[in-house]
């Protein structure tokens, strides 16, 4: 049995004009993350913490911003396309502890949904995936609106 520990980070500009994904799904709000791809920092912040565990680089080793293919990409594809990768490496994911950093909106009431949407995509069970949600308290670019990070630790075994 082989125990790795992954950690991931992702930020993205808020901007007005693009969707806000999170977690797989569309928030309803007047900013949106902005990004190569959909922008969607939890799963940007999961696919780093996977890939970091299996010592398997980084999202931009694997999912390059200058590749077209990636332009406006669902984020759940490139969640899909690691999850492969890690399984098909003799990996499996034990579990997940993940927090978005916004000030706005309020998002408690997607969270079920996120895990639902995650745990669908990386076919693992729902209680293996934590997603937690806070604010900076209105400092730096998170507390002024400018921006949303996440981050993200992972556990995978390898028996």
């Amino acid at each position: 049995m082989s125990i790795r520990v992954g950690i991931g980070y992702d930020v993205h500009r808020l901007e007005a004009g693009f969707n806000l994904c999170l977690g797989g799904i569309i928030i309803n709000h007047s900013t949106g993350t902005v990004g190569h791809s959909d922008g969607d920092v939890l799963i940007h912040a999961i696919i780093d913490a996977l890939l970091g565990a299996a010592g398997l680089g980084d999202i931009g080793a694997h999912f390059p911003d200058t590749e077209d293919e990636y332009k406006g990409i669902d984020s759940k594809v490139l969640l899909q396309k690691t999850c492969q990768l890690i399984y098909s490496s003799g990996y499996s994911i034990e579990n997940i502890d993940s927090t978005i950093c916004l000030e706005e909106p309020k998002i408690k009431n997607h969270i079920f949904a996120m895990r639902e949407v995650l745990s669908e995509q990386m076919k693992i069970e729902f209680d293996k995936i934590s997603v937690k949600a806070t604010t900076t308290e209105k400092l730096g670019f998170v507390g002024e609106k400018k921006g949303i990070s996440a981050q993200a630790v992972v556990l995978l075994n390898r028996k």
